[in-house]
């Protein structure tokens, strides 16, 4: 507020000049003021004395600091009322808000400070970044953009399993998200069902495999299939065969190839599709002496290991690539197939590939996972 050049004494001897009968003209040529200034003086104090004035000027200056008081409450009410739905747990993140209202709404750092709870000094607080950090970035940004599917569990499983790097889940998370990673996430139609029956979890290899199709189409529009084996027991993928037709005779010679290296298994898990039910793969089980199980009609969740399979590599692989070959199709098949039994993580057994799994029960004094 502008402070006058009169004192209240000279004011109020003025006032009382003009009282005594002293033109206001000569009274303001002599004082040096304004005629306006003189009639504005005698609205405003006219008929007081000099301890009414001084109380009128406590109740102008008491009156001011409650309006400024009112002002900043208001201000931090507003302030709050835009972080209300934030969460303010995370220190850096109420000196996030801190400034973002100190430049936003232009008050001083202390207020913000106080507004947020965080002291001056964590609100002038740069991080100072390792430079693991970007080696970590590095991994994930190269995790993403070749396994577009993956997720933040994936891409940790492969980085602490796999790659053997000790970072702590927390920090890769924090970094997962602040490149803005996540993947979105569908809703699903939940449907009320009966709880299917849980199937039972192999204790060795070669205890049970199971076996699917699946369809997909060349770039010409033809249309492949492809037949998926692998075992329950570590979920590794034993088989990939990709060609026009896969009849039974195909299903035998596949079957018969893994065997050689793999060993045969005691059962076989399958749908009731022709291939499957045929009487020449019947034959061929019972000279092998290795039991066909079939799962019921319209229940495909009683074989979920390799259904579950069957979707993994249909968003992992398949829909990656547009193949116009059969034989293009048969070398990435036998690519991604070593990729998956040995370097991808599998949430199913604990975050670690398949091969991993084998050499824990094979090799349990030579092989160890962090």
């Amino acid at each position: 507020m502008k402070t006058s050049k009169f004192s209240d004494s000279q004011i109020l001897a003025i006032l009382k000049q003009a009282e005594a009968g002293a033109p206001v003209p000569e009274l303001c040529r002599e004082h040096g003021m304004s005629s306006a200034t003189f009639y504005k003086w005698r609205a405003k104090f006219g008929g007081m004395d000099a301890s009414m004035m001084a109380r009128l000027k406590e109740l102008e200056t008491e009156n001011a600091r409650l309006k400024k008081m009112y002002a900043e409450e208001r201000l931090k009410a507003e302030i709050l009322k835009e972080a209300i739905e934030k969460k303010l747990v995370k220190p850096s993140r109420r000196r996030e808000l801190a400034q973002k209202a100190v430049q936003n709404h232009s008050i001083a750092i202390k207020l913000a400070c106080s507004l947020f709870g965080i002291s001056e000094t964590c609100y002038r607080y740069q991080a100072k970044l390792s430079d693991e950090n970007a080696l970590i970035a590095d991994w994930l940004l190269w995790l993403t953009t070749n396994h577009r599917s993956w997720g933040f569990g994936m891409c940790f499983y492969f980085l602490r399993n796999v790659k053997r790097f000790g970072w702590n889940h927390k920090r890769v998370l924090r970094i997962y998200r602040e490149l803005e990673l996540n993947l979105r996430i569908k809703p699903k139609k939940r449907l009320k069902r009966d709880k299917p029956e849980a199937l039972a979890v192999p204790e060795s290899i070669n205890q049970c495999w199971s076996m699917d199709f699946m369809h997909d189409q060349l770039v010409d529009g033809r249309s492949f299939r492809l037949l998926n084996i692998i075992d329950d027991f570590n979920r590794e993928g034993l088989a990939i065969e990709v060609d026009f037709s896969l009849p039974a005779e195909r299903v035998v010679r596949t079957l018969n190839q893994v065997i050689e290296w793999r060993g045969k298994p005691r059962q076989i898990r399958s749908d009731n599709g022709p291939e499957y039910i045929s009487a020449l793969l019947a034959e061929w089980a019972e000279k092998r002496d290795v039991e066909l199980k079939f799962i019921q009609p319209g229940n495909p969740q009683q074989n979920a290991y390799v259904e579950r399979y069957n979707r993994t590599v249909r968003y992992e692989w398949l829909n990656q690539y547009l193949f116009s070959s059969i034989a293009e199709v048969q070398d990435h098949a036998t690519e991604w197939l070593w990729f998956y039994n040995n370097e991808r993580p599998n949430k199913a057994i604990g975050g670690i590939p398949p091969k991993y799994k084998q050499a824990l029960i094979t090799q349990p004094s030579t092989f160890s996972v962090n």
